[in-house]
This record gives C-alpha cells, structure tokens and sequence, in this order.
C-alpha cells in the first residue's frame, strides 16, 4: 500500500473568485485514496501564493520528508496549479522530490512524469498558470501607471496625507493635520539650508512627526507634496512628470528650492537647531583669532558646572559663555527700538517702501522675460532637432533643463502675484517685535534664541571678548537702524529725516523678521 501527504492549498483571492476551497479539496483527495486503497499519512493545509515555493506549510513538509525518508510515496493536490504557479521552480522541486523518492502528482491532470513525451503536457499545465500571473500583473501595471498619468496617487498615502474614497468610489488622497503643517514646516527648514538635515528630523519628530530617519530622507525628495506625480520610465517612454489632482502642501517653487539643497546646489554652512540652554550662539560665533567656528562645552567645577565658547584649534581662544551671552544681549538692546516712536517708524517706511516698490513691477517683468527665453530656447532645440542638427538625448536634456527652470519662476511668478497684503500689517508685527527683542531673546528657549539669532545675522558673528561684530544683519534690521540713526542725528529737523531715509535704506529683498 502507498502512502501519500495531502497538499492542499489556496490564497484569499482564488477563493472569493473561483470558489476553491480547503473543504473542498480535502473531500475529493481524500475519496482518491480511498478508492486506490492509498494510505493518508498527513494532510497539509496552505494559505500562501504559489509564485515560489517559500511557504510556511511546504518549507515546513520539505523537513519532515527529509527527516523521514522513505515514508511517504506521493504527494497528491488537485491541479499543478496548486503545486506550482511558476515553472522553473516546479522543475527544481519534482527533481528534489525525486531525490527523496516522492513522486508529486495531480489527480485531476494526472501525468506519469517516467514517460519522457509527458513532460510536454506538464510543461503545459505548469506554464498555464505563471502566464496566467503574468497576464494579471502585466494588466495590473498598466492600470496604476494610467492612473498615475491621470494624476492620481496610487498606495498608502505619504505621511501628511491620508487616504479617501470619494462617493463614486474613486481613491484619492488629502492632507491631513497636524501631520500636514509638520510636512510645510520641514520643507520650509530645508530651504533655508541653515540647519542640519538630521536635526530637522529630530524636530519634527519632537512635533509629532512619526517617521524613521530613513524614510524621512526618502520622502522629503518625493514631489507629491508640490503636486506633481512622479512617471517612471517604461520602454520608449522617457520619464516624466504630471499634475496631480491631489492638494499640494507646498508651492511647487519651494520644493525646488529644498532639492537644490539637497543636491549641493544652494551651498551654506548648517548650524544646529538646538543647543545647550547656557550655550545659544553656539554655531554662531567665529574665532577672532584664527577664523574657526567656535564650540561650547560645559566644565565641572567644585559645586556646579561653568559654560564656556572655545575654540578647537591651537590659538586657545575661550571665553566665559555668561559674559559672552550678556554681551550679545546688549548688541539685541542697541537694535530695539522704543515702542512709543513706532508709528514714526512705520509712517517713513510706508512711504519710502511706497515709492521704491517699483523693484517689484521690475523683478516680476524679469521673471516673465526669462520664462519667454526658456520657452523660445526649447523651441530652437526642437527645431533643430528636426533637421537633425542636434541629438534626441541633448534635446532631453535641454528640454528636462529648461521645464525645471520654467517651473521654477511660474512658481515665483505665482507667489508674487498672490501677495495682497500690504506692508502695514507685517510692519506691525515687525516693529512689535523688534521693540521687545531683548525680552523675547532673554526669556525664550534655546530654539527661539536661535531662530532669533538666524533671522538677525545672515553671516557668522566675531566676538573678541568686548563686543560682537557681523559683516551685515538682516535687510529689515537694517532698515530699523537707518531710520533710528536719522532720529537720533536729526531730533528737531522732521523734514531732514524724510529727505535722509531714502538714501540711507536698501529696499532690495526686503525681509521683515516676524520670529
């Protein structure tokens, strides 16, 4: 009497579609045997794809037919769709199975593998199936790519969206909060090119942002988050980009502006987002001795630890990070202004900003000409691509260089033609803030004094013990400057001041800070 194990399997989807079931197939293997008078040893429940053999069930019949050989005979399923559903690997196990002296077969397609003409027909039965897989997936591909081309997302949605299906029963996706805000702040970080990447992470994470470190670094170069859809290339069809129909949480503009950074294109020197409480300008301040950044570290003294800002190199440069810290206070006291003074202030920036704002008119007519020069220079590459004069590879280039550049000002060009506010109300802010920017640096966190510190001095200070000093500060500090040395010069001559402050202020790429 031969003795066989029973394999039966199925997946999920091959029951709800075609009504395979493990009942099923257990009643017809078992009323085989019994009228072959074969005997049953084991019967092996699967729920696994038959694309490979690594499944838990088999892997685990495979040991046993090895640590017991010669107990078994056969090993009886319904179809060879249910042994295998690719064809190499079913050759490679009939041969293992034979080596142990197993003979699989079907009882529904029976085939007596001895017989050299056979293999034909198995090769048949086996192949059936995998192009069956293949078909499917082969129709499966094409779907989501032309669901992608329409502008659609398709899979789990990226962190800061969320997947919706509308009442048509279309999938989409939509930003979701607090995840969303988390995602803009990121983006607007990273184009600074101020902080370190890892940091910024650290940050977000801090602010509810649950992310490995790993998949941070791959999202954040995904364009999903300006609205575009990302085609990947397939045969003669090159890669591309399309607009999808999802919401962006930021301007297409400044996700350009993070992958410049990202790349090495928009170069600066990263400090760190935190820092020791007693050590704030650590990052911020060069050595007036050699030109080194300095560090800071703490030393344990007899009842407590003192701060110091010191540099790494041979000049021993040191200094008391207390001292140091008040010094910097009272260079924030010198750019405060009086708040009683303020509506002055406002009154000659507003009418001074008012009559240099033509640099806006000017920069929005440059942006528009550049954009014609870059839509003219692909039309001359085509052109001479057609006649040949140039290669299709140096037309993609020029081409893919040029849509980026496009894309690039028509995002600037969007956000200064949406700019309604006036200068007003951030004067307001402004004014208000720089009025108390003393308190708000002596009682903020470590975060807020170098956020503070950041929106002040776009280049490195230089202590040398007494004072610190900055080759520039921010454009709007400047401005606040100018007008309170007028103030001061010129007390009793009101006419005088208007007269002064056009020549004393620059109004190019005026920044107001509101930290």
């Amino acid at each position: 009497m031969k003795t066989a194990d029973l394999y039966i399997r199925v997946s999920t989807d091959e029951q709800a579609d075609k009504g395979y079931s493990q009942r099923s197939q257990e009643e017809v293997l078992t009323k085989y045997c019994v009228l072959r008078d074969i005997k049953v040893r084991n019967v092996i429940f699967e729920d696994h794809s038959a694309k490979s053999f690594k499944r838990p069930e088999w892997q685990k019949l495979l040991i046993l037919l090895k640590k017991k050989r010669g107990q078994t005979d056969l090993i009886l399923f319904t179809k060879w769709d249910r042994f295998s559903r690719n064809a190499g690997d079913a050759y490679q196990m009939i041969n293992l199975l034979s080596d142990l002296g197993v003979e699989p077969q079907a009882i529904e397609q029976p085939l007596d593998i001895s017989i050299p003409e056979n293999k034909l027909m198995l090769a048949i039965y086996l192949a059936q199936p995998e192009v069956e897989n293949d078909r499917r997936a082969l129709n499966t591909f094409f779907g989501m790519r032309r669901a992608r081309k329409e502008g659609r997302w398709m899979g789990h949605a990226l962190i800061g969206y969320a997947n919706r299906i509308d009442e048509r029963g279309m999938k989409y996706i939509t930003p979701l909060e607090p995840q969303a805000s988390i995602m803009r702040w990121v983006f607007e970080q990273l184009a600074t090119g101020d902080y370190f990447i890892d940091q910024i992470w650290r940050e977000a994470r801090d602010k509810g942002l649950a992310m490995g470190r790993k998949n941070f670094w791959r999202v954040i170069r995904n364009p999903v988050y300006c609205g575009k859809i990302f085609i990947p290339k397939y045969k003669d069809e090159d890669a591309h980009f399309v607009q999808g129909q999802h919401e962006p949480i930021i301007s297409e503009s400044l996700f350009y502006q993070v992958m410049d950074v990202l790349d090495g294109r928009k170069k600066k020197h990263p400090v760190k987002i935190r820092s020791m409480e007693e050590l704030p300008l650590r990052g911020f301040l060069i050595c007036h001795k050699c030109g080194q950044m300095l560090t800071g570290s703490a030393s344990k003294g007899k009842n407590q630890y003192y701060h110091y800002y010191h540099c790494n190199s041979t000049c021993g440069v040191r200094f008391n990070a207390k001292t140091t810290n008040d010094k910097f206070l009272d260079l924030l006291k010198k750019h405060s202004i009086d708040p009683g003074t303020g509506y002055l202030y406002k009154e000659l920036i507003v009418e001074a900003y008012e009559t240099e704002s033509g640099h806006d008119k000017k920069l929005f007519a440059h942006l528009k000409k550049q954009l014609m020069e870059y839509n003219i220079k692909v039309d001359k590459a085509r052109d001479l691509l057609i006649k040949g004069d140039l290669d299709g590879s140096d037309f993609k280039k020029i081409k893919s260089d040029c849509e980026r550049q496009v894309s690039i000002i028509e995002g600037k060009l969007f956000e200064m033609s949406g700019k309604k506010e006036g200068i007003g109300p951030l004067l307001d802010r402004a004014m208000k803030n720089i009025a108390k920017l003393p308190i708000l640096y002596q009682f903020g966190d470590s975060e807020a004094k170098r956020n503070i510190v950041c929106s002040m001095f776009p280049e490195k200070l230089t202590f040398d013990g007494e004072q610190h000093r900055t080759l520039r500060v921010n454009e709007a500090i400047g401005v606040f400057d100018s007008v309170k040395a007028v103030f001061e010069q010129k007390k009793d001559r009101k006419t005088g001041v208007k007269s002064d402050l056009r020549s004393k202020v620059t109004w190019e790429r005026i920044e107001l800070s509101t930290h």
